[in-house]
């Protein structure tokens, strides 16, 4: 059976506009949600129904997804932009006197 300790999985908890209340969720299980008056009770749910659907998983044999936090990442990743972006991040890279690679880094940590 699938153990609680083992749930590494990526929570958020969000307020619901339409539902008037907190919906808990899971990154590794997109279609799984839970509704609750409270935030600690959103996350409370959505981890028990993330651990149910996993103990359901795991007795059919299927696949468990993997942890995000697990996941191994190379720190390298490929966008395309338009080239007039690229010509503007570029121009503002030259002009800090930094490579265009830190001047994006920059701005996607901001």
């Amino acid at each position: 059976m699938y153990a609680e300790k083992k749930d590494k999985y990526a929570y958020r908890v969000i307020w619901s506009d339409k539902d008037a209340k907190y919906l808990g969720l899971c990154a590794e299980f997109p279609s799984l949600s839970w509704l609750a008056g409270t935030p600690e009770a959103a996350l409370k749910g959505i981890r028990r129904v993330v651990a149910e659907g996993t103990n359901i998983l795991e007795a059919d044999g299927d696949l468990i997804p993997e942890p995000l936090f697990n996941k191994k990442y190379s720190g390298k990743f490929s966008v395309r932009i338009p080239p007039e972006v690229h010509r503007d991040l570029s121009i503002q890279a030259a002009e800090a006197d930094i490579s265009l690679n830190r001047l994006i880094n920059a701005k996607l940590t901001k």
